[in-house]
């Protein structure tokens, strides 16, 4: 199954009837990824690693603009989004980015040559062992007023540091280095994923996994 998806994704890209990106929604969409706005249309979508706004300053995936996960992973999405809404009625969730192909994941590796590797995977998981977006059961997302402003979270998205640790948050509060506006809007975002099932990591306050990598490995196959 997986050598036909990345067939379908080659044969398209390269007859030219559709666009790589299109050809890599399709073969996603084959192994059972769903689009999250068709799942709950009030989130919000801006894929940054298809624009040149993340820290490779590239654009990684072309004109790919839909988000697609596991459709456990989008039910879940959309069970933080109602809870947002429920809470806050002018916010809406505003997702950066979600699953991944791992040949994307290699141009992220790939872009940090100079850091060291344990300092890498703090921020880029080997791909070699694939990242939890690669299965797509991750996603990378802030909060957003319904015009699609977001929130000030002390940090640009892919900022890496100790700013956008969220196990630094009250370090960093009292040192002045973050607002307690800041943190407020990080705590909005972390309630609602938590209360739809998410978990979230140390170093990214972007970053939610639907399920650990390890599970993730028992019960879906990587997107090439």
């Amino acid at each position: 199954m997986r050598f036909i998806a990345i067939l379908i994704v080659l044969t398209y890209a390269l007859t030219g009837s559709l666009s790589l990106a299109q050809a890599v929604e399709k073969a996603m969409v084959k192994q059972g990824l769903v689009n999250v706005q068709e799942v709950d249309p009030s989130i919000l979508v801006e894929l940054k690693y298809s624009t040149t706004d993340n820290f490779v300053g590239k654009d990684v995936y072309g004109d790919l603009t839909r988000a697609y996960m596991q459709p456990m992973a989008a039910k879940k999405l959309a069970s933080a989004s109602k809870y947002l809404q429920t809470n806050h009625p002018d916010l809406r969730l505003l997702v950066y980015d979600a699953a991944r192909p791992r040949s994307a994941q290699w141009n992220l590796w790939n872009a940090l040559p100079n850091m060291p590797e344990n300092e890498r995977q703090k921020y880029v998981a080997d791909p070699r062992k694939g990242s939890i977006h690669n299965y797509g059961c991750a996603v990378d997302l802030t909060v957003a007023t319904k015009d699609g402003k977001p929130l000030d979270m002390g940090t640009k998205y892919d900022f890496f540091g100790e700013l956008a640790y969220p196990s630094r948050e009250e370090e960093l509060l009292k040192a002045g280095k973050l607002t307690q506006e800041q943190i407020n809007n990080r705590h909005i975002l972390r309630t609602a994923m938590r209360q739809g099932g998410f978990s979230s990591i140390e170093f990214e306050w972007w970053h939610f996994n639907a399920l650990s990598r390890e599970k993730a490995k028992m019960v879906f196959r990587i997107v090439d």
